[in-house]
């Protein structure tokens, strides 16, 4: 199943910052937990793997 997200752009005088936030649903199955570490593998431009780093 799908969810659908919204990417987030924050713009500061010297920077820009690009946020995913995943819906509460996606969170619980994956079992985040606060501050643990995730790495993208682009796939190709319409495809992004989020793998979890032990």
């Amino acid at each position: 199943m799908g969810y659908k997200t919204k990417i987030q752009l924050i713009k500061r005088k010297e920077s820009e910052q690009w946020y995913v936030n995943f819906p509460t649903q996606v969170a619980q199955v994956m079992e985040f937990e606060k501050g643990e570490d995730f790495e993208w593998i682009l796939v190709d431009k319409n495809t992004m793997k989020l793998r979890r780093i032990k």
